[in-house]
């Protein structure tokens, strides 16, 4: 009994500990997004929810240099919409953060397919980006956002690099 009282009490603590109203949803292709992600969760008391791609991502594909490699293949297409693993229920949230890094100025084409998947639910929450990036900025990400997405309610958004 008492193992049943501790167990309850642990698990409506895990329940409490984080803010149902705010998620953080990100993609990471090399561990920087993540990284930040995880600070804004912390930050905000928000549940973190990864974006994954179904086939994920190898170094080969990832090499913007090559026109043929993979990421370089969807950013050439703006209707490309990456597969994810699995999408989350937003619908609790009322904040949403989105991460990513930045790729060709602007964010990976697996976002367009977390937030194409979401969209629905995503109207009328508060969403505000955040990205990595060793050399851009997050401007023309945000633009491309609200300009793609013109009925979501964008914030500001950062450049977080961890």
């Amino acid at each position: 009994m008492k193992r049943f009282l501790l167990l309850a009490l642990l698990c409506a603590a895990c329940m409490t500990s984080t803010n149902a109203k705010t998620l953080v949803a990100y993609f990471s292709a090399t561990g920087t997004t993540r990284a930040a992600a995880q600070k804004i969760a912390k930050q905000q008391n928000a549940r973190l929810w990864e974006i994954e791609p179904a086939e994920p991502y190898t170094a080969a594909d990832l090499d913007w240099r090559n026109d043929n490699s993979r990421s370089s293949v969807e950013m050439k297409d703006p209707d490309e919409r990456p597969a994810i693993r699995m999408c989350t229920d937003v619908t609790p949230y009322d904040t949403v953060y989105i991460g990513f890094p930045i790729w060709w100025g602007i964010c990976p084409r697996i976002i367009n397919s977390w937030i194409d998947n979401n969209l629905p639910q995503l109207e009328g929450k508060t969403l505000i980006p955040f990205a990595t990036s060793g050399s851009s900025g997050i401007e023309e990400a945000e633009a491309y956002l609200r300009k793609t997405y013109p009925t979501l309610q964008w914030q500001k958004g950062s450049l977080r690099n961890r």
